[in-house]
């Protein structure tokens, strides 16, 4: 499946999700669940950001954006760590009014089969997307993912609370555990906030795959090196926009090397990057020997 019929799926899941969310929480009224189902809303508004931002970034390059639209992703990104910022507060709203007067929950049974049933349905859906977004280097489809995964943890741990709370009658449990769901959504808003930024700001991708991608370059310009052909590669740089992943670096040859003879050089070297299918876009600047400028920092 596709990215933008990925996050058609997870819109759709999103809803039924939360409607038995949100009958569980009505058959008990308990502040613990109410927050339960509040987190779902967010899934919601953040599945349909994420499916128009995913529609966005896929569309090809055009006269106004030479270089996609794949950063629109981002924007689906900072929207939903906004989305969780603002439940966090509703809930920590709602708790803290019954943090005064905890009451008995009733239908505690019932409640807790159709909620742990909503969970069971989200764990699916944050194996799928969060699989299929890393596959389609889709942000915002593993944002999506990372938080409904949040959410089940969420579900779990409310599960875990209520049941100390029956067992033991200290109701209070209920609303402590509504503020432990808010702490716990403030956090992940923080990290999908950050993470959002940083790929507007152009951060370099994960060392991890930066030594990868300087590890192939050199593979396949060690032997031109030894040869005489390559005299230096230097000022390696890397940045993400949504799926594509862009490189760029200076390669320094002899100054009497024919302009045909480099080309072919960079097209080696291009080549090994696509067979290894890493799906990182090369930009290669050549420059002879005694015009070479260090204009950021030497990788080798």
């Amino acid at each position: 499946m596709k990215a933008v019929p990925a996050a058609r799926l997870s819109l759709i899941a999103g809803l039924v999700v939360f409607g038995l969310k949100w009958l569980a929480f009505k058959l008990t009224g308990s502040a613990a669940l109410y927050s339960d189902a509040l987190e779902s809303v967010v899934n919601i508004v953040a599945a349909l950001a994420a499916l128009y931002a995913v529609s966005i970034s896929r569309r090809p390059p055009d006269f106004n954006h030479p270089f996609g639209h794949t950063k629109a992703e981002y924007f689906s990104a900072v929207i939903e760590g906004v989305l969780v910022v603002l439940a966090a507060l509703t809930i920590v709203a709602e708790a803290s009014q019954k943090l005064a007067s905890p009451q008995a929950i009733s239908n505690l049974g019932t409640a807790a089969v159709i909620s742990l049933g909503a969970s069971a349905l989200n764990a699916g859906l944050v194996f799928f997307l969060i699989r299929l977004g890393r596959t389609a280097r889709s942000p915002a489809l593993v944002a999506d993912g990372q938080h409904i995964f949040s959410d089940v943890l969420t579900s779990v741990g409310v599960w875990v609370g209520m049941g100390l709370a029956w067992a033991t009658g200290y109701w209070i449990l209920d609303p402590l555990l509504a503020l432990a769901v808010a702490a716990n959504i403030l956090r992940v808003g923080w990290k999908l906030v950050r993470e959002s930024v940083g790929g507007l700001m152009d951060e370099a991708v994960p060392e991890h795959e930066r030594e990868n991608i300087f590890r192939l370059v050199e593979s396949e310009a060690g032997l031109l090196r030894e040869q005489g052909k390559i005299l230096e590669i230097h000022d390696f740089k890397t940045r993400r926009a949504g799926p594509r992943t862009f490189a760029e670096f200076h390669l320094v040859v002899p100054g009497v090397m024919l302009v045909e003879e480099a080309h072919h050089i960079c097209d080696l070297i291009e080549e090994k990057l696509e067979r290894a299918n890493l799906g990182v876009e090369l930009t290669i600047h050549v420059e002879p020997h005694n015009k070479a400028k260090h204009r950021t920092f030497q990788m080798r």
